[in-house]
């Protein structure tokens, strides 16, 4: 991608998660029918957070897994990364009702410009957020580069099932019913016709575990929630 596509590229997600921000949270449970607070759950289990481990939640959004870091953590200073200010408003205010604001710092920044020191994190997740930027590649490098020697860093987010024919019955839903849901219930057709857009194009989930490894990730674990609807990938430094 050309340096000015990608900058196009960054300014439209940026405006688009500005206008649905005040709906994000319930628009992310219908669309997942709440899935997504359980694949969650279960990645959280998978993770292990030990008491006083540290961890930066990339394009962390209303911030409902920052807090799930902090909670595990208990003690542990987790930071949230999000380049929406909105976003990042609703979360400072859920934040600090969960009576956390003492161990999260929350932070608007660039999640392929990382603004911290090499190996600093004992995770670094990121949550349906790696589909929304223009280059993974460089997220994922980034990720590796500030998690500590032995962390392990950390992406969920919407995959490809390939069986059919739920594959086709997916992307109906994806491409026809999730917009229409959007208009109903955000009143933002256009933006929620381009999350099923960047869907189409982001990499399954063998690719993205391929592109885990070759930046340099260690014993890459895959797995797959609701017939590849979801994925999980951890990899290791």
């Amino acid at each position: 991608m050309s340096s000015n596509s990608m900058q196009n590229s960054k300014s439209h997600v940026h405006d688009l998660f500005e206008n649905i921000a005040p709906k994000y949270d319930k628009m992310n449970d219908i669309m997942s029918f709440r899935q997504h607070k359980v694949w969650r759950k279960k990645t959280m289990q998978l993770m292990n957070v030990q008491p006083g481990q540290t961890a930066l939640d990339l394009c962390c959004g209303t911030c409902d897994w920052t807090i799930d870091l902090a909670r595990a953590s208990k003690t542990g200073k987790i930071i949230g990364l999000d380049f929406s200010e909105q976003m990042l408003a609703i979360g400072k205010r859920k934040v600090v009702e969960a009576g956390l604001d003492a161990q999260v710092e929350l932070v608007q920044g660039n999640a392929m410009e990382l603004p911290f020191a090499d190996n600093s994190f004992d995770y670094v997740t990121i949550g349906f957020g790696l589909r929304n930027v223009p280059d993974y590649k460089q997220v994922v490098s980034e990720m590796l580069r500030v998690v500590k020697p032995g962390g392990k860093i950390v992406c969920l987010d919407m995959s490809k099932p390939q069986a059919q024919p739920f594959k086709s019955i997916y992307y109906f839903y994806f491409e026809k019913i999730v917009p229409l849901l959007g208009k109903a219930f955000a009143k933002r057709f256009a933006a929620y016709k381009w999350l099923p857009d960047s869907l189409q194009l982001f990499l399954d989930a063998k690719e993205l575990k391929a592109l885990f490894e070759q930046v340099g990730a260690k014993e890459v674990y895959v797995k797959n929630f609701f017939l590849g609807v979801a994925a999980l990938h951890i990899g290791k430094k």
